[in-house]
């Protein structure tokens, strides 16, 4: 079946459909991933947005409920060059046209995705549509123009859990599985094997904003008790569970929008040591006294260079974001700690008088190097620091 991909410029595209059928509108970005096309489509951080994939084939090793990083995909439509014919791999359950219309979400394949993404990164990330039912690239253009924008989009309380919850309270989903091993404390199959999860040092409160499960895995893998909660918790009710620490998770949308949730973080600042990623980040800029920005296209991909200011090291790092902070809007008391080598845009900051950080990108991914995975254990270094 035919469709198209029209943006709010008036370019387009014309495809053919996988997935579901019908008509999805959303901000168009790209992901530069080599792998991990389903971690991409249920990260709740792309709530709102048609998303692209850079690398030609897609879908050649299936969908797996083991991978998920939410509950279900998030992604308002998906776009690629070619959807592989064959699926193979022995943990695959379905194929992504399978998963795609299980939730009814429409896609388009055997489009030039090096145009869009050369597009898009001359333009900017925008408003776009993708369809199976309108006759003309006018009637889609037109559906893009009437979509409501990234900027001022709060998508925190679409993905938020509506009410607490303990993380892995039997320790099982958080093991870290790997290939059969003849080592002793293993315990596994054929199909694989689990280290052993740790006893638990520490009780924190993560905010879910729109958390993915492989940061609650790292966070509990280094021995942190989570209670996880939703974004509308009030500061005095998390500090009311007395944890030993508070963390800001990932989400979608704009920064900006979320005063609510800039307010009560605000207050838990200098009570207990908070750790915070991605959209945290960006909330802890703002409850600092920053101001964010829409970046032009943003870092989506695993393959963004990031320096550590204070030890001039750099790490090879995974990203979805499209909004930064200004590092110009921080309060002296705050410091920069990490910039992109790309475009030197803030992607670390850290209190000088209070047990606070945070960065702007993912340490729990591993986009080919595990450069960034350190962050967790800091968080704990942190934490014994200040009890």
């Amino acid at each position: 079946m035919r469709a198209i991909l029209a943006l709010e410029d008036g370019r387009y595209f014309e495809g053919e459909s996988f997935g579901a059928t019908g008509t999805a509108t959303g901000e168009a970005c790209f992901n530069t991933s080599m792998t991990g096309y389903q971690e991409v489509l249920t990260d709740p951080s792309y709530r709102g947005q048609i998303v692209a994939m850079t690398v030609p084939q897609i879908g050649n090793y299936g969908i797996n409920h083991h991978d998920d990083e939410s509950s279900q995909p998030h992604v308002r439509g998906f776009v690629i060059e070619e959807l592989s014919p064959v699926v193979s791999n022995w943990r695959s359950e379905m194929d992504l046209d399978t998963y795609l219309k299980q939730w009814n979400i429409p896609g388009i394949q055997g489009i030039d995705t090096r145009a869009l993404t050369k597009h898009l990164r001359t333009r900017g990330a925008m408003r776009s549509v993708i369809t199976t039912e309108v006759g003309t690239v006018k009637e889609a253009v037109d559906l893009a123009l009437a979509s409501p924008p990234m900027e001022g989009s709060d998508f925190v309380k679409e993905v938020s859990a509506p009410s607490p919850f303990r993380w892995d309270p039997d320790s099982l989903d958080s093991r870290e599985w790997d290939i059969p091993s003849p080592s002793q404390n293993r315990a596994g199959g054929p199909e694989g094997a689990f280290h052993p999860l740790i006893e638990p040092k520490y009780r924190i409160v993560a905010y879910d904003f729109g958390v993915k499960r492989n940061i609650l895995r790292r966070l509990r893998q280094q021995g942190f008790e989570v209670d996880v909660v939703p974004s509308t918790t009030s500061a005095k009710d998390v500090l009311a569970k007395n944890p030993d620490g508070v963390f800001l998770s990932n989400g979608p949308g704009d920064p900006a929008a979320l005063t609510y949730i800039h307010k009560e973080v605000r207050e838990l600042i200098g009570k207990k040591p908070i750790f915070a990623i991605c959209l945290g980040h960006q909330i802890l800029g703002h409850a600092f006294g920053g101001k964010t920005f829409k970046m032009k296209f943003g870092h989506r991909g695993g393959n963004q260079p990031v320096k550590d200011l204070r030890s001039g090291k750099v790490a090879i790092t995974a990203q979805n974001h499209g909004f930064a902070i200004d590092p110009s809007s921080l309060p002296g008391n705050v410091d920069v700690t990490h910039i992109n080598l790309n475009d030197g845009t803030v992607e670390g900051i850290a209190h000088r008088d209070h047990p606070v950080f945070c960065v702007q990108y993912h340490p729990e991914a591993a986009p080919g190097p595990n450069d960034a995975k350190y962050f967790f254990s800091e968080f704990a270094k942190l934490i014994d620091e200040t009890r």
